[in-house]
């Protein structure tokens, strides 16, 4: 898929038998270990028919771990697996009503687009040519493949396989879609558009999709919902908006998006946090005992060379870069206590600040996030104190 995306086409493929509860998942205190590891400890979810949740984190949290015992590529150590209200964790893949979509397509090079696509019906039983037929042509008009049926996969493009591979997933009318990380080996802008179809494809559909990947904006722009995991936990799971503006914890904090990370000690009964160079106020009283970490995304940092009438929230220092990231100008400020901020500002809003130019960096008590100093923020692109990784 190249150019501008488009909404897909979408027939009569929906899933089988959508009854009550048809498509709903829920993993109940599942456990997993490899070589004595544990990689997912006593996990709980709850994904709603229909639903779009992304599995969220970094390399090794555990998110594909639990994708593939929901298809039952892996077998829990402890727990159930239920799929439409039924256990599943002792069934194997062909026997649960779930399809998985891989970041390797595993298309057959020897076949015609339709007979990868007719591949999984004609080992099923019961289902006579006429049927697989009319179901193939559906999952091809619903990927907009149509005119390719009988191409080979070495004549498509990256984009063309995936939306292959997704009929082929989608043509056995399952009630639950797992991708893991399927757009992984897709061009950035081919990616971005395939997003967009796959969310348009997946609300028209009403499947329960499952998608895993350690891309966060990928994440927030498809999901309904997304959990984010780490060691084996689920973090936090709330819709994109609330993951973004309210995370749960310092490492929800970091790993989404970018934040200044700085270092404080609450004072005045919580209602200010004192750092190095300044003082900050936030939003809310902190109840955190003891020291703590301040995390201020980049976007709410304003930029300017007159200092704030509030002197709170407000600290001084110099411009050491400036990049431009699109629609929006990025600067790099040394502030005066030692401290590296980072601010994002859209172009058109920015002053013309250049390198070497002395600002006031300053933020409202709304956009400052306050958590424990002990929560370290792994994965986060600034460090506690805010400076580049």
């Amino acid at each position: 898929m190249s150019g501008s995306p488009t909404q897909p086409a979408v027939t009569s493929v929906r899933r089988a038998d959508a009854g009550e509860g048809s498509g709903s998942v829920e993993l109940r205190s599942i456990s997993k270990s490899f070589g004595g590891v544990t990689v997912v400890k006593e996990l709980d979810l709850s994904v709603r028919p229909g639903e779009f949740l992304s599995l969220l984190g970094p390399s090794g949290c555990g998110k594909t771990t639990t994708l593939r015992m929901l298809a039952g590529f892996e077998q829990p150590d402890s727990g159930e697996v239920l799929i439409s209200g039924a256990a599943v964790q002792h069934l194997p893949p062909h026997k649960r009503d779930v399809n998985t979509v891989f970041q390797s397509y595993a298309l057959f090079p020897h076949m015609s687009v339709a007979a990868n696509i007719a591949y999984g019906l004609r080992q099923r039983r019961g289902i006579d040519r006429a049927e697989i037929r009319s179901r193939v042509s559906e999952a091809l008009d619903m990927v907009q493949m149509t005119r390719f049926a009988d191409r080979r996969p070495s004549r498509l493009s990256g984009g063309q396989q995936q939306r292959v591979a997704l009929a082929r997933a989608l043509v056995n009318r399952p009630s639950v879609l797992l991708l893991d990380e399927p757009l992984g080996a897709l061009d950035r802008k081919l990616r971005e558009d395939m997003q967009v179809e796959l969310k348009l494809l997946q609300s028209r559909l009403g499947t329960t999709f499952i998608f895993v990947t350690h891309d966060q904006e990928e994440a927030l722009s498809m999901s309904d919902r997304v959990a984010v995991m780490l060691d084996g936990r689920i973090e936090q799971i709330a819709d994109p908006y609330t993951v973004y503006e309210r995370p749960a914890t310092a490492f929800v904090a970091g790993f989404i998006g970018q934040q200044n990370f700085l270092p404080g000690t609450p004072a005045d009964g919580g209602r200010a946090i004192e750092i190095d160079g300044g003082t900050i106020h936030p939003g809310e009283p902190v109840t955190t005992p003891g020291p703590v970490r301040v995390a201020v995304r980049p976007e709410a940092v304003r930029v300017a060379e007159t200092p704030p009438a509030e002197p709170a929230n407000a600290l001084p220092g110099t411009v050491a870069a400036v990049s431009l990231l699109g629609d929006v100008l990025q600067y790099v400020v040394h502030a005066d206590a030692g401290h590296e901020l980072l601010a994002r500002v859209p172009r058109r809003q920015a002053g013309r600040l250049a390198e070497g130019a002395r600002v006031w960096c300053s933020w409202a008590p709304a956009d400052v996030h306050v958590f424990p100093a002990e929560a370290t923020p792994r994965d986060s692109t600034r460090d506690p104190i805010g400076s580049a990784k």
